[in-house]
């Protein structure tokens, strides 16, 4: 290129930058166009590697569903979305460098994770410092939205209490008030526990159990040990594999002869990878696929299975309502500024075909944790395909989360 060239060149480039501030000022058509062209983006964080990972891609998958599905109907605020994901690798350090790298680099909207409640509260302080709108898809361990809660944060899952309020009566009812837990040793785990033996407490009820390493393989001494108690309930709350390979070991040692099983969770991925033998005992769902009164479920399971190929678990719901909860919120709020989103979303109700199940599902103002039922029932090999649990009662989560008071929570707001 000549000098005249390159020098009619820069002419042009700087006559159209004038031309585009002006027209930035009177509203052009194709300026408003270009500029909703910048898709809304929402970063994910979650344990994509190790023993949570099966859990954390169904919430992947439920996003992923949701972003689909509301790209079809415009996005958000007229923009596209794009789902950002994250490996955490179920390690905190990696979690939070994951988030500040989404945050600060790829500058996203808003952050969803983690599936290990650890790394979900370690999020927490790296999105509450820059005053980003964070949604807790599946980290259940009770002071994210109870004693650290925090103005920006709002979650999904249960709190471990909810679900051990929701479950402990029927197991006390159905087998006995003598109870062994395995446990993680990490935040829910000592939550989830916590909470268990305060509801065991109340009935009178007595208890031993060990606490392990969350990624723990071996659980023969455990067994061994819980065996020579001789209780009513085995308690496991352990979590995805780590829980698979525990069921897997105690149907070797012939225990569920011995005693029944129950706990909080036992989620569909799984249940699917145990044995007939360990599908078993009373748990709780904190959403389950198996609605045939309810016909948004109906045809969101329909819609589901036909696109992923794939029965919707309570992780992919989770990941689904994030998604749909930042639309809900963005809609409402004429903005995606962290403090406007966290405002018009408190106390908000979910319409039916986000919620997907009976009654009110609203995130509480008080500490923003969602309320929906909680699924309580018996699990048991496939009467059908993936119809592994039968609901026996639906706990309202307001039932069975007490007052805000209760939780510990004391919101302070930015100013």
């Amino acid at each position: 290129m000549s000098k005249l060239d390159t020098s009619v060149g820069r002419r042009t480039i700087l006559k159209a930058g004038v031309a585009l501030g002006a027209s930035q000022v009177i509203g052009a058509p194709y300026v408003v166009r270009a500029l909703g062209e910048e898709p809304v983006k929402i970063g994910m964080v979650n344990p994509l590697t190790g023993v949570l990972s099966a859990l954390a891609q169904s919430e992947v998958d439920g996003a992923k569903y949701a972003e689909a599905e509301i790209n079809k109907k415009g996005g958000i605020l007229g923009r596209q979305v794009q789902l950002l994901v994250e490996d955490s690798a179920n390690d905190v350090g990696t979690g939070v460098q994951k988030t500040r790298k989404l945050i600060d680099r790829d500058k996203v909207d808003v952050i969803l994770g983690d599936v290990n409640s650890g790394i979900a509260y370690a999020m927490s302080q790296v999105t509450s410092e820059k005053k980003v709108f964070h949604i807790v898809p599946g980290g259940h361990t009770d002071p994210i939205t109870g004693a650290n809660c925090k103005w920006n944060v709002f979650r999904v899952c249960n709190t471990t209490t909810m679900d051990a309020n929701a479950v402990t009566p029927e197991l006390v009812k159905r087998f006995g008030k003598k109870w062994f837990f395995i446990t993680p040793d990490y935040a829910y785990g000592h939550t989830l526990q916590d909470a268990f033996v305060k509801a065991l407490k109340k009935v009178g009820g007595a208890f031993e159990g060990d606490m392990l390493p969350i990624n723990n393989t071996d659980f023969s001494a455990t067994l061994i040990k819980a065996k020579a108690y001789k209780p009513n309930v085995l308690l496991n709350n352990m979590g995805g594999l780590t829980q698979i390979n525990c069921m897997k070991q105690f149907t070797q040692f012939g225990m569920q002869k011995e005693m029944a099983l129950g706990g909080a969770l036992f989620e569909l991925e799984s249940i699917k990878g145990c044995p007939p033998d360990a599908q078993t005992g009373w748990w709780t769902m904190e959403w389950w696929w198996n609605q045939p009164k309810v016909p948004e479920v109906v045809k969101f399971v329909a819609d589901f299975r036909a696109a992923t190929k794939k029965t919707p678990s309570a992780r992919d719901w989770f990941g689904y309502v994030s998604m749909h909860t930042v639309r809900l919120a963005a809609d409402k709020a004429k903005s995606l500024e962290g403090p406007k989103l966290a405002a018009v979303l408190e106390d908000m109700e979910l319409p039916p075909d986000v919620a997907l199940q009976p009654g009110k599902v609203r995130y509480r103002k008080g500490d923003h944790e969602l309320m929906p039922n909680i699924f309580v029932g018996d699990v048991h090999p496939a009467k059908a395909p993936d119809d592994f649990f039968t609901v026996a009662e639906l706990v309202p989560g307001d039932q069975a989360a007490g007052t805000v008071e209760e939780t510990g929570c004391k919101m302070t707001r930015p100013t």
